[in-house]
Order: structure tokens, then C-alpha cells, then sequence
């Protein structure tokens, strides 16, 4: 059983993923974390603080943390990177989503990323994300959230599908997947979902112009397992290494920017939207967010456009995301010599053509900092004939040439509506993150 402080990182991880039903959500609980920790946000329609310290920008479902000096970095120190995702994949409520027939009142949603569809099935759903509306200034955003049972997808009766045990699931987004959220009243139906969100964020309904809003199941995390070793809960991949990014910078030294860090990297945290898609976006890893931020903290530090290069070149990125676990009734699915478990630490993803970021130089750094702090390490690689996913780890090597290494917490049930990791690999992780910031 893992220890109480253990479980308290657990716990803590819990209570950040259940603050963050969206990657809105995420981005807000991160900020009110990192103004707790004296982080002071900046705004990219601004200047920046000449000053070192601790400082964060939003940008929608996105945002870059650091701690540092600035000129540290173009002297030579360059930034330790630690890169994440604030997205899962789920389901996404259409511009018009309004259906009625047979009697329901019904949603329409469109699927988000990867998602294995099968695990949205028989769940109580909420909703939650934001919604722009038009006031006295102008369009303005707002964030909601609603953990009410509102929906649910129904499964159909094993009787009208009999075989279904034997020729297995197979479901048409399109047809199966819109939720049921209502029964047409006798004397029809009235305000739609428009109404609905107008009501939830207090305006009136010719006053919602737009808006960003998803499903999510509205059953909290929790800790579990015979002994207390897992951690159950919606969004692990990927706001676990969201958890673990964000703990890690906010424990690196308070003294940041004092003389005694100034020969130090400076440490950011970017959690970038949209990873689950692919990344390219304005608030993706495939976008300027990252370059831009690294080369305005620079320049607020009195650097230039050479002491950027020159603190790029002498950057590392680790590229936090989920890792596959060895699953025990499909272990054929899994290279036989790379057995990856739970409660054995972080694990270090490779693969030869680039789908992780991950070489030699980077994998030794990370397994070195892990030495360091007696954190365990695993290696996963896929078995040759099933191709693995991909991370923004490649991404931000190929768009800043910073050396990166793809690594992540081992879990089961990757991109279902609930996952499982072990409860003690949060810390762990934590823990190895924590080393690698404050590496030189």
C-alpha cells in the first residue's frame, strides 16, 4: 500500500482533474495554483516584466509558466521545458444540436479525438466549457459548468441486438452517439439548448452567440484497488502530467530570480489545447505559442534575438503524456521485453521513427535526473506490427530544434471516458519532473 504522503499527491492530483471538466477548466485551475504560488499573469497584448520571477500567460485552452532569470537563459543557461496537454478526448455538443423525435429530446455531438466511443455508453453526463456572449462591450467568454446527470447514451437492449456478445459493438457516431437529455412534454417542447446555457451563465438567450461545450462524466475520481495502488478517474491522459508539470514548477525554489538561481535555466510549463487533433491550432503545440513566449521572456530580460537562439540551443524539453501499461488480458498487444506496470515509475517512451522525440542523449539526461532522486524508470516501445500514437514531443522538437524526450505515467484504458494509473506514479512523476527543472 502506498504511504499517506503518497496518497495525499494522489489526492491532490483528484482534486485538479475534477476542477477541470474541460481544458477551460484546466488553464483556470492551473492559474488559481500558480497565483497561489505568487506567479503573476501576463497578458501577450502587453509588455512583459523586465524583472526575473515567476510569471504566466493564457491563451484559451493553453498556457506557459515560468520561474527565472531571463537573462540567465541568453547568457547560456537556456529554459528547462516540460510540455503538456490540457485536452481529452470526449464528446462536443454541434452549433446546433437541438433533436426531437419518438418522443426524446436529444443533443447532437460531434467526437473529439480518438475516443474509444464504446466507454460514453450508460454514463451520467454533465456539461461544461465556455460560452461567448454579446453584452453592453462587446463578445465576451464565459466559463461552464453544469456536473448535474444531464445526458446520458443509452445502450440498446441485448434483446434487439442478440449477437452482440459474439460479433461485438459497433456503433455509427453519427446514429448512436447523440445523448438523450429530456422526454417531449405534451405540450412540446420549449427553450432548446441555446435557453439552456443562457439560463447557466445569466443572460438572455438572443444574447448567446457561440459557444465551446462538452460532456463529461460527472462521477468524481477516487482512489481504488484492493490496497489502495490505483488511481480511477476521468482525463488522466493528460491532466495528470498537466498535475505533475504544474506541482513540480510551483516547488521549484521560491528564490527565483534572487542571485542564487540567476545561473540557472529558466523552468516553463506549457500545456497547450488540441493535442488529441493533432496540434495545429492557435493554442496547439503546432503553433508560435511556445517559440514566441520563450523569445518575449528573453527580450523582457534584455536579451535579443541572438541571446534567444543561444538559449534555445542550450534548452531540453520532456514531452509529459500517457504511457501504455501492460494490460493483462491483452498482453499480446505488447512488446514481450518492454513490460511496462503501474507503480514502478515514469516510463520513457521511444520509437525509431520519431513518433516520440525521444533519442539517446535525451533518454540518458532523463534517466540520469531520475537516478538522481531514486525515481524508477520503464521503457516502452510497441510491438512492430501495431503502430503507437504520437505526442507533441516531436512537435516541439521539429519547430524549436530544443533536444526532447517523451515520457509519461503507465495507465490502462487510455482515451476512455475513465482511465486507471497507479497511485503512487503521480508522485513519482512529480518527483522526476521536480529534478529535471531544476537541472543546469
Amino acid at each position: 500500500m502506498p504511504d499517506d504522503l503518497i496518497l495525499d499527491e494522489a489526492r491532490d492530483l483528484l482534486a485538479f482533474i475534477d476542477a477541470s471538466p474541460s481544458p477551460f477548466h484546466a488553464v483556470a485551475e492551473a492559474a488559481r495554483r500558480l497565483g497561489a504560488a505568487d506567479f503573476s499573469e501576463v497578458s501577450e497584448a502587453e509588455a512583459w516584466p523586465i524583472a526575473p520571477g515567476r510569471h504566466f500567460v493564457v491563451r484559451g485552452g493553453s498556457l506557459v509558466a515560468w520561474s527565472g532569470d531571463a537573462g540567465a537563459a541568453a547568457a547560456g543557461a537556456g529554459f528547462r521545458v516540460v510540455g503538456a496537454h490540457t485536452d481529452s478526448p470526449n464528446l462536443r455538443v454541434k452549433p446546433r444540436p437541438d433533436k426531437v423525435g419518438w418522443g426524446w429530446r436529444q443533443l447532437g455531438v460531434e467526437v473529439y479525438g480518438r475516443v474509444l466511443l464504446n466507454s460514453w455508453l450508460d454514463r451520467d453526463l454533465g456539461l461544461s466549457g465556455r460560452v461567448t456572449v454579446l453584452g453592453d462591450d462587446g463578445p465576451s467568454s464565459h466559463l461552464f459548468r453544469d456536473d448535474r446527470p444531464l445526458l446520458r447514451v443509452p445502450q440498446l437492449a441485448i434483446h434487439l441486438d442478440r449477437e452482440i456478445n459474439q460479433t461485438g459493438l459497433k456503433l455509427n457516431p453519427q446514429q448512436h452517439l447523440a445523448p438523450v437529455w429530456g422526454i417531449v412534454p405534451p405540450q412540446g417542447v420549449g427553450g432548446g439548448f441555446t435557453s439552456y446555457l443562457a439560463d447557466q451563465v445569466g443572460v438572455d438567450a438572443d444574447a448567446v452567440l457561440s459557444w465551446d461545450v462538452m460532456a463529461h462524466d460527472v462521477h468524481r475520481g477516487t482512489i481504488a484497488g484492493l490496497d489502495d495502488e490505483f488511481v480511477s478517474s476521468a482525463r488522466l491522459d493528460n491532466e495528470l502530467s498537466c498535475w505533475a508539470a504544474l506541482s513540480a514548477l510551483v516547488a521549484r525554489d521560491s528564490g527565483a530570480g534572487t542571485s542564487e538561481s540567476n545561473d540557472r535555466p529558466v523552468a516553463v510549463v506549457a500545456l497547450f489545447d488540441h493535442e488529441e487533433i493533432g496540434s495545429q491550432s492557435a493554442t496547439g503545440a503546432d503553433s508560435e505559442l511556445l517559440a514566441t513566449t520563450l523569445e518575449r521572456i528573453v527580450l523582457a530580460g534584455g536579451g535579443d534575438r541572438a541571446g534567444f537562439l543561444r538559449a534555445v540551443a542550450s534548452s531540453m524539453c520532456v514531452s509529459a503524456d500517457g504511457a501504455h501499461a501492460t494490460h493483462p488480458n491483452y498482453a499480446d498487444r505488447h512488446d514481450p521485453h518492454h513490460t511496462v506496470g503501474l507503480n514502478r515509475g515514469p516510463v520513457l517512451k521511444h520509437n525509431a521513427n520519431v513518433r516520440y522525440a525521444t533519442d539517446a542523449v535525451t533518454a540518458a539526461h532523463f534517466e540520469v535526473t531520475c537516478r538522481t532522486v531514486g525515481v524508477p524508470l520503464q521503457h516502452f516501445v510497441s510491438r512492430n506490427d501495431i503502430p503507437c500514437g504520437s505526442t507533441i514531443g516531436p512537435i516541439t522538437a521539429a519547430r524549436l530544434g530544443i533536444p526532447t524526450v517523451d515520457v509519461g505515467v503507465a495507465q490502462l484504458a487510455m482515451h476512455s471516458a475513465r482511465e486507471l494509473c497507479g497511485s503512487a506514479d503521480p508522485a513519482l512523476f512529480h518527483r522526476a519532473l521536480a529534478a529535471y527543472l531544476s537541472t543546469s
